[in-house]
């Protein structure tokens, strides 16, 4: 039996222009959009290191230089903090830095999809299984792409997808997996993925949500460079075009998921993780209390 691979690089596709956030993306990447005080980004990088990542691939655009910097050392402010003895300013500080030769930034030249922003990452990752994390989903409470770690672990090899079970109305807005027997451990094996199938036509209501364990065959089926949906390249064909070499499943996971790429997520993001900061959550429960009380 050959010998599993652990996961230790993640990429994180964090091209985009984030136009649904204008004016604020005008000048500052939305991955950098703060949910109460840290970056949407940064949750998803501490979400990978939770896992044992130890590699972190972004694949980034023009004007993104931001982000690079978010993640780098910062010398000033650090003796700054250190003179005025503010210790939990350096925690802080040091919580947002990433050990010096951990990060890769590689350039996605044009927004050709998802599966060509991976793409883009192919010789950063090399010919090993590899996470994917979408800065724009938060998860809160437990790092999901941990859970698909040690799922991917278990199984020894395949496509290993985080999965959430959603009302069958909107399984046009997801990609839909279709299961192949039972769930066992919170895991299941399927036989393929429909991307935004009908409501009736849907054959789940397992929803692939934006966390990946890949195996690199993927990047072969890239290579090609095919248009799918929407005229882009399209991950999911990628995913489902190797299940020969790499057999699909979904995973579901347990923290609680907020797609912050949308206005309304990305409120119920900060309110939620807002009310369970020290400090903090006390304070803003009496606020929201009042508020829908007056509006009552």
């Amino acid at each position: 039996m050959s010998k599993i691979r652990p996961i230790r690089k993640a990429v994180f596709p964090v091209a985009g222009l984030g136009t649904r956030f204008l004016p604020a993306t005008k000048a500052m990447p939305k991955e950098l959009l703060p949910v109460v005080d840290k970056p949407v980004l940064q949750y998803a990088v501490e979400e990978a290191k939770a896992a044992g990542i130890e590699e972190f691939i972004f694949v980034s655009s023009r004007g993104k230089g931001m982000m690079e910097d978010h993640f780098d050392a910062h010398p000033e402010l650090q003796a700054a903090l250190e003179r005025k003895n503010k210790t939990e300013g350096l925690e802080l500080l040091r919580e947002s830095t990433l050990p010096s030769g951990s990060m890769t930034i590689v350039r996605q030249a044009q927004p050709l999809g998802l599966g060509h922003a991976v793409w883009c990452a192919r010789h950063a990752v090399g010919d090993e299984p590899f996470a994917v994390l979408l800065p724009d989903e938060v998860v809160l409470d437990r790092s999901c792409i941990a859970e698909l770690v040690e799922a991917h672990g278990r199984i020894g090899k395949g496509h290993v997808l985080a999965v959430q079970d959603v009302p069958r109305e909107k399984t046009s807005m997801y990609g839909i997996l279709d299961p192949d027997g039972e769930t066992v451990d919170g895991v299941f094996r399927a036989k393929g993925m429909v991307e935004k199938p009908d409501p009736d036509a849907a054959p789940s209501t397992f929803a692939a949500t934006g966390r990946y364990i890949l195996e690199p065959s993927v990047f072969e089926y890239l290579d090609r460079q095919e248009k799918g949906a929407g005229g882009e390249i399209q991950l999911t064909d990628a995913i489902a075009g190797t299940m020969a070499d790499a057999p699909l499943y979904g995973c579901s996971f347990t923290g609680r998921r907020y797609d912050c790429g949308d206005k309304l997520g990305f409120l119920m993001a900060n309110v939620a993780a807002g009310l369970a900061r020290e400090g903090l959550g006390d304070d803003l429960r009496t606020f929201l209390r009042e508020q829908l009380e007056g509006d009552a």
